[in-house]
């Protein structure tokens, strides 16, 4: 009866861990960015956040991991609010030279909404998200990503600007863990 009531324990472990296993978009790899740098005030950006974004335009249309090109085929970002349009204003001016559209229907506090529609409609492609660092962890967890391995402490610290998270997807939307990572921008002077 224990051996019956423990393989009953450990089958139900199974499921629930399977069950809250979350995937990304099939054959696909999303770049994560936080906004640009803040201002003093206001829901713009900073001018070292102005900087960093029209810098974006030549760091992303000539993007490479590994000798391979990854420039960005679709653009995401959270919904302007009334205290942020920070996540648009940064990619702007990439979305505009590489006349790409920006997606913005997702506020910053539906990550899994957005995780859904990237399954759902941006298989195969390389995806570009910008977003508000408080909630990049569940975006992540989202998309089936373990935060703790990308991130100290399974958090994006809240003065950091200059790290692009990848994730890579195999064709089932699993995680690709040796193809997935943080990377160093260098972007700008003072940049990790």
């Amino acid at each position: 009866m224990l051996k019956c009531l423990l393989i009953a324990i450990v089958c139900g472990v199974a499921l629930l861990i399977v069950a809250d296993a979350q995937e990304g978009p099939k054959s696909s790899v999303v770049l994560i960015i936080r906004h640009a740098e803040d201002p003093p005030d206001g829901h713009g950006l900073s001018p070292s956040g102005k900087e960093r974004a029209k810098a974006y335009i030549n760091y992303f249309q000539n993007f490479t991991v590994d000798g391979k090109r990854r420039e960005p085929e679709a653009v995401v970002v959270a919904a302007d609010s009334k205290q942020s349009h920070r996540p648009r204003l940064t990619v702007e001016p990439f979305a505009k030279a590489a006349k790409l559209s920006i997606d913005s229907r997702f506020a910053n506090k539906q990550p899994a909404d957005l995780a859904a529609e990237l399954r759902a409609n941006y298989q195969r492609k390389v995806i570009l998200v910008c977003w508000h660092h408080g909630q990049i962890p569940a975006l992540l967890h989202a998309l089936g990503a373990a935060p703790e391995t990308l991130l100290p402490n399974g958090k994006w610290p809240k003065t950091v600007y200059d790290w692009v998270i990848m994730v890579s997807f195999d064709q089932n939307g699993r995680v690709i863990p040796e193809r997935t990572r943080r990377i160093d921008e260098h972007l700008l002077q003072g940049d990790s």
